[in-house]
């Protein structure tokens, strides 16, 4: 097959088009930093290419040689019979405008919380002054690099309970050239941050049930489960996350958190608690914003779910 296509196949744009058909006719899963078999031809051709990935289109004419054919060829043909995202075939992926390494030690970055970063967690922080901030659950570390990156007097920190992921997420650093205002720390949750104090804390912790799982296309299989699974209503982090934020919040701060479809869940379980559901260009997408003050005022109600757990 390859002899054949490397043939007919001339241009940068006719192996877009390749893969981009390779990947749709295999009914693969996108959800990986893309959501369709186009977006991740590109980023996989251009990728192959030593290309930026906002190549100019006057540039998709251009023909490529036997080399470079069958380099691309080769991953291609990886996607479609590995199930492996994108993002850890290139070992690469892009969150919030900034690129960062991405392999199996970490899930591929890809929250919306991306989008808040780049609007400055308007209307949030709208009159805060931010001096320290915590990407709780950080795996590559792509959260909080990018909220240093965006924000220049910002100290980050950075927390996770695994090590693959805080070495990925140290190289990140380095890669970003934020190492003088960011630091990763090996926590469970907030346990290794013992009088760390924020003016706001953004988490992308585990949010996936045992059923979903289970469920999950081959793509998933990939990433580590350490980041996926957390329980039968995925929010065995989330709530103690509630729980536990106060303590280490500044007076005005701000606790930012992603559970995705487990934020029916939560509802039914908290229907009181104030939560601010984040609208983003695509709609809601299961972040909710939450104040200190508001925590602090239902921290009775959010330890009676605790307590039932």
């Amino acid at each position: 097959m390859l002899a054949d296509v490397t043939q007919e196949l001339a241009s940068i744009i006719d192996f877009i088009r390749y893969g981009a058909s390779c990947f749709a006719s295999s009914e693969l899963t996108f959800g990986h930093s893309y959501d369709n078999a186009l977006d991740e031809a590109t980023h996989l051709v251009l990728h192959a290419l030593h290309l930026p990935h906002d190549l100019s289109p006057a540039y998709g004419g251009a023909k490529l040689t036997a080399m470079e054919k069958k380099t691309i060829l080769a991953l291609i043909e990886r996607r479609v019979s590995e199930r492996k995202p994108v993002a850890y075939l290139t070992g690469e992926a892009w969150f919030a405008g900034l690129k960062f390494k991405s392999d199996e030690r970490a899930l591929v970055p890809r929250s919306p919380i991306a989008e808040s970063i780049q609007n400055g967690f308007s209307p949030w922080l709208d009159g805060l002054a931010v001096s320290r901030a915590l990407d709780l659950c950080t795996g590559s570390g792509c959260i909080g690099i990018a909220m240093a990156a965006h924000n220049q007097d910002w100290q980050v920190d950075l927390a996770d309970i695994s090590d693959a992921a805080l070495a990925l997420a140290r190289e990140n650093i380095e890669f970003q050239n934020v190492e003088d205002r960011v630091r990763a720390v090996k926590s469970d949750l907030f346990a290794g941050l013992q009088g760390q104090v924020y003016d706001l804390i953004v988490s992308n912790p585990p949010y996936v049930t045992e059923q979903e799982y289970a469920a999950l296309p081959p793509e998933y299989s990939h990433e580590p489960a350490l980041g996926l699974r957390a329980g039968d209503d995925g929010l065995d982090f989330a709530l103690r996350i509630l729980a536990e934020a106060p303590a280490h919040l500044s007076k005005d701060g701000w606790l930012i958190v992603e559970v995705g479809e487990s934020e029916r869940a939560l509802a039914r379980l908290l229907p009181k608690l104030p939560l601010n559901w984040i609208e983003f260009e695509v709609g809601q997408m299961g972040v909710f914003a939450i104040a200190r003050g508001d925590l602090v005022n239902h921290a009775k109600s959010i330890d009676a779910v605790l307590a039932t757990r």
